[in-house]
């Protein structure tokens, strides 16, 4: 309460006074007496209700020193005080209510300490405990499946949250209703790193505030950010409302800095999939559009490889927000020459039907095709860089700058066709991490996938030494891994196709092809670039996998 300094309560006098002077002034006692009755009801209405709720909420503060007593009785004299005031005078009966509604809400706002508790907060804690015992410890039927996002934020040396956009997109698809997590791992030791950890804590929560995501904020501190970042995926969440989701940020200087942040992406990855959970990783999430912005144009998805229809629910999702409203859903999938692409046309249309989204279907033929020169380089640049980085103890600095001139030599290649006939047949295996059944195994929406993980990594040249100096193999006496070459043929060949067709889009859904199975820093570095290769020249990119399961289903 404001009070004055000496310390008496002048307003709520000066309240109090002109409440008093305006019933004094009406001159008739009998005309306020009834609302002065219905306040009388109220207060023993009320005090007999916070003793039922005391009881039966089981409050441990709650320690009456009645002899007999009851709830029930408690909860009779409610009922007959509320019977009391309406039986006396309806209107009168909802005017005190109402009075006594502002009165609540207006100390509720202000915040003003209750040394007597809250009931209702009581009533609330019992009714989540109830439901979270209520609801199915695992995964829901297919019908009741909504994204319950875990956004993995990273924070500057100030503690501000690098790239809220993050935050932005888990609101705009919360036409699910799902739960939100933003969390932050803190690298260090708990002991010494509470102060921080409670900072950063604050600056997620504000975040949250801010963009109106309705989420808790949670951070952990751990010796290794991989390992914090597990520890949040197996740990986040209450019962049967645990994420099942995770939003990943694009490391935009993955080729700048040291290994380690592409190894902490990767095997994010990595945990996500073991975690059964769906993982979407958002490329240019700077340039995605704000929560109060109107988008006009064309969502693309193109669907790849079916994972379990979450390609098809998130633009579904985007769409129920003002953003994406305005927005139109096209659905590319693609074939290859011997394929019917009519047939498959109609099937996708009659799946889509049955699923009721409203979107334009394309079917992309990719045609087997001569390995460009392009191709041919940027492979040979990748794997020598691995040789280089493998072989070399340079420093942090000195390998950017290594690394940024091989990029910058392999800008300014000859993009013709190399003499080199292509494989085969390009085919990409996906496999779902896990164990996934025979009836549930990820089907194909064409013969091309995507598959990074076959082991991608540099080629083992040697090395000779010669007066305490290494000397690498130049670019022309390297020669690129053929399944290296398959697999960035296949990436060029569909970033042509998706750059050809989406360029002009508000966003591009797609894959996100599986991690290398075998661990290593070379295969990792390898992963990226191929990633890389796939989504360059795209404005807005949200690559998308899928945690094993069905999460859309055709029937109401």
């Amino acid at each position: 309460a404001v009070v004055s300094s000496r310390n008496e309560p002048v307003r709520a006098l000066a309240l109090t006074l002109c409440i008093c002077e305006i019933a004094v002034l009406i001159g008739n006692v009998d005309a306020i007496a009834p609302l002065l009755s219905m306040f009388f009801l109220m207060c023993y209405g009320f005090v007999n209700l916070a003793c039922a709720l005391q009881t039966l909420l089981r409050t441990p503060n709650w320690r009456p020193r009645f002899k007999y007593y009851h709830w029930s009785l408690s909860l009779l004299g409610v009922v007959l005080c509320v019977a009391v005031m309406f039986m006396s005078s309806w209107y009168f009966a909802l005017i005190a209510m109402f009075i006594a509604g502002l009165v609540y809400k207006y100390i509720e706002y202000r915040g003003a300490e209750k040394e007597w508790g809250d009931g209702i907060r009581g009533l609330a804690l019992s009714a989540a405990r109830f439901s979270l015992l209520r609801l199915e410890d695992g995964p829901p039927h297919t019908k009741n499946w909504r994204p319950q996002i875990l956004i993995l934020a990273k924070l500057d040396d100030k503690l501000n949250v690098k790239h809220k956009r993050l935050f932005t997109l888990a609101s705009q698809l919360k036409a699910g209703k799902g739960l939100t997590i933003g969390c932050h791992v803190v690298k260090g030791e708990f002991g010494k790193m509470y102060g921080e950890a409670q900072a950063a804590r604050l600056s997620l929560k504000q975040v949250i505030e801010h963009e109106q995501v309705k989420g808790f904020p949670e951070v952990v501190v751990t010796e290794s950010i991989s390992e914090g970042i597990s520890h949040m995926v197996q740990t986040s969440g209450l019962g049967g409302m645990k994420p099942n989701t995770v939003i990943v940020g694009w490391p935009n200087s993955w080729r700048k800095k040291e290994e380690d942040g592409t190894q902490v992406f990767v095997n994010t990855i990595r945990s996500a999939a073991s975690g059964k959970m769906a993982l979407l990783v958002p490329k240019g999430i700077q340039r995605f559009p704000d929560t109060g912005d109107s988008v006009k144009g064309n969502i693309d998805i193109w669907w790849i490889v079916h994972d379990g229809g979450l390609l098809m629910l998130l633009p579904f999702l985007l769409k129920q927000h003002r953003t994406w409203r305005k927005c139109s859903l096209r659905i590319f999938t693609v074939a290859q020459a011997e394929d019917n692409s009519i047939q498959m046309k109609k099937d996708l249309k009659t799946f889509l039907y049955q699923l009721r989204i409203d979107a334009e279907v394309e079917v992309v033929e990719m045609h087997d095709s001569d390995v460009s020169a392009y191709t041919y380089e940027r492979t040979l640049i990748m794997e020598q860089r691995n040789e280089m980085l493998h072989e070399m103890r340079v420093s942090k600095k000195s390998r950017a700058k290594m690394v940024d001139s091989l990029l910058d030599a392999s800008r300014h290649q000859d993009l013709g066709i190399s003499t080199q006939k292509s494989p085969s047949k390009v085919k990409f295996s996906e496999e779902v991490n896990g164990d996934v059944d025979d009836d549930n195994r990820p089907k194909y929406a064409g013969q091309n996938s995507l598959d990074a993980g076959a082991g991608a990594g540099a080629g083992s040249n040697h090395v000779n030494k010669a007066n305490n100096h290494k000397e690498f193999k130049s670019m022309d006496t390297i020669t690129p891994e053929n399944a290296n070459v398959r697999r960035m043929h296949t990436a060029v060949k569909l970033n042509e196709a998706i750059v050809a067709k989406s360029h002009d889009a508000k966003l591009v859904i797609l894959n996100l092809p599986g991690p290398p199975k075998v661990v290593g820093k070379d295969m990792d570095c390898s992963y990226m670039e191929f990633l890389e290769v796939l989504t360059e020249g795209l404005e807005r990119v949200l690559m998308v996998r899928g945690g094993g399961r069905e999460v859309i289903t055709i029937y109401s």
